[in-house]
């Protein structure tokens, strides 16, 4: 029969949610379950037993307890080890019939259970099987926090080991509720010992497994400090430079996560060498996008790649002589057209391949005067391949070269089909005579070229307007002057001016790569929130150019399997990738 009991003085149950991880502990209501069963396959083998005890801040709200008819016999097996027999179980109730008050006692808690796997997929194929949907309580194993909290002190973290060692109030018997009371003992245990690594919220419970385990664990207590609000983290070294500066909405987690989910190469050497972590908080996560690029250029902390004064930042143009061909400048040119800043020279010859590609210009490098006549005895390479024109032979007509001077100029500026249109037509050209690697270079240069233009028009989008008055989702407002954040104001209505950045210059002026990345900070945070702001005031026309340049990248397409046709040696089909290049182009 089914027996909850519920002590009578019980709290509200506390709701915890994606949005609410950050839950003091103390508040935190969890829910352990044990389960006993005919054997170990979800799905196969049915549960005999059901316990649960309900917890929160250290006392028991509740214990639920039933044995479960699984409308089979007892493995022999399993009776000597549960001591469960088939006349204990004739007359329980079967799991039916179980599962609605189950469910009701777990409600919002947070699910507990030692090797919780087994026992949530036990009871998920169950739901599932009565037509029910899985569990979607979030869970806490604690044989994983015992494997990082515990492991040096025991020979192994099976329960009935850690209650003896820990000497546990309760002791598990293979009998459900025995096992679930003997879990939640555990739990607390881990609870005080994940304290000393700075564990004080749900979701640093959560990530607690992985980051307990890594081996620059004990400087986890940098972050005890920091909110889980928006803001800008700075970490330093021993000699106290800042060596990283970070944005994140959740300063904590984000930090955090450095111990657990981010397995970039750099981030082990980051967090060797890091001392101390600073942070400031800051009301909108506009303010701490533009906060982070502005301390990046002010600082140039080591291990900043995007963002930092003189790395990358490189403008295409054309040469100012009589026959002008297509370059890469360290500096912007004071007059003419120029498509960057560029993020990399590497970058820049790529694109200059894609216009040179649509374009007849030039290529060789032969200084030419409009008066003195050829410089060579014959067109140089690019042009006796038919890629390209060559004056220096003296056999273009200077009509035809100013026309070509005219495209490229438009296409620096935003005349983006006068590339996308012939390298598209290169690329399925080339794929159709099976010229795959040639059509994926060319498709490269393409993507590289559209990426650099989209990039470029949407600084110059947000630097047309003189003012720009916009009111963020988190309620704080935003001045900008030509795209540049000038001024805040806080929720409370107090404005602020905002820190030193880049030097505000007109539309006309050239772009500078401060300025640049500034924008193209701002641009993007408007890209994913812009929906959710409002508009106060626009001093002049903030508006995107149309048709937009073209979205290019490689079509994942499924293709037979290489060895064993369409389907893999376990029935599932596979794919593989294709030789062709497949372009998508919106």
């Amino acid at each position: 029969m089914t027996s909850p009991h519920t002590i009578a003085s019980v709290r509200p149950p506390v709701q915890t949610s994606l949005d609410d991880l950050g839950t003091p502990l103390a508040d935190v209501t969890f829910c352990v379950v044990d389960l006993e069963t005919t054997g170990g396959r979800p799905g196969v083998d049915l549960i005999t037993e059901v316990g649960a005890v309900k917890v929160r801040g250290g006392a028991c709200l509740g214990t639920f307890q039933t044995l479960v008819n699984p409308g089979r016999a007892i493995p022999t097996n399993i009776t000597v080890l549960t001591g469960i027999t088939d006349a204990h179980v004739v007359r329980a109730p079967r799991i039916e019939a179980v599962l609605p008050s189950l469910q009701e006692f777990l409600g919002e808690a947070i699910l507990v259970g030692h090797n919780l796997r087994f026992d949530r997929s036990f009871l998920d194929a169950a739901l599932t099987a009565g037509g029910r949907e899985p569990l979607t309580n979030r869970g806490v194993d604690t044989l994983a926090l015992a494997r990082r909290l515990l492991r040096a002190e025991v020979p192994d973290c099976k329960l009935g080991t850690l209650a003896r060692a820990m000497r546990l109030n309760h002791q598990p018997s293979h009998r459900a509720l025995d096992d679930a009371l003997a879990t939640a003992d555990l739990l607390h245990v881990e609870l005080d010992r994940a304290a000393a690594w700075g564990v004080t919220g749900l979701d640093d419970l959560m990530a607690m497994p992985k980051m307990g385990g890594h081996p620059q664990a004990r400087k986890l207590a940098f972050t005890e400090r920091l909110p889980r609000s928006p803001g800008v983290y700075l970490m330093r070294n021993a000699q106290g430079r800042v060596i990283y500066v970070g944005k994140a909405t959740n300063l904590r987690s984000r930090v955090r996560s450095y111990f657990s989910t981010d397995t970039r190469r750099k981030v082990g050497r980051l967090l060797e060498e890091c001392a101390r972590i600073d942070h400031r908080r800051t009301p909108s996560t506009l303010e701490a996008a533009v906060l982070e690029i502005r301390l990046i250029q002010a600082l140039d902390p080591h291990y900043n790649r995007q963002g930092r004064p003189g790395k990358g930042g490189c403008w295409l143009t054309l040469t100012d002589e009589a026959y002008p061909r297509l370059t890469l400048a360290r500096t912007p040119p004071a007059t003419g057209a120029a498509l960057g800043p560029l993020p990399s020279r590497k970058v820049g010859q790529l694109i200059a391949e894609a216009v040179g590609d649509a374009v007849p210009l030039r290529r060789c490098t032969t200084r030419l005067s409009a008066r003195g006549g050829p410089r060579r005895e014959g067109p140089c390479t690019a042009a006796q391949l038919g890629v390209t024109a060559c004056p220096c032979s003296g056999d273009v007509d200077d009509v035809r070269y100013a026309a070509a001077v005219n495209q490229a100029t438009s296409a620096l500026t935003g005349e983006h089909r006068l590339v996308a249109s012939p390298l598209t037509g290169r690329m399925e050209r080339l794929s159709a005579e099976e010229r795959f690697e040639e059509a994926a270079a060319t498709r490269d240069r393409l993507a590289a070229y559209a990426s650099a233009l989209r990039r470029s028009q949407r600084c110059d989008t947000l630097r047309a307007p003189a003012l720009i008055r916009l009111v963020t989702p988190d309620g704080s407002v935003v001045e900008l002057n030509h795209g540049v954040a000038v001024r805040w104001c806080d929720p409370d209505g107090s404005w602020r001016v905002a820190e030193a950045g880049p030097e505000i210059g007109s539309p006309d002026q050239p772009l500078t790569k401060a300025m640049a990345d500034e924008l193209v900070t701002v641009a993007s945070w408007v890209d994913r929130y812009g929906a959710a702001c409002r508009i106060e005031h626009v001093e002049g026309t903030w508006a995107s150019p149309w048709p937009p340049p073209p979205t290019v990248a490689p079509r994942r397409t499924a293709s037979m399997h290489p060895d064993r046709g369409v389907a893999d040696r376990r029935g599932r089909s596979a794919t593989a990738p294709s030789r062709m290049p497949r372009m998508g182009l919106g």
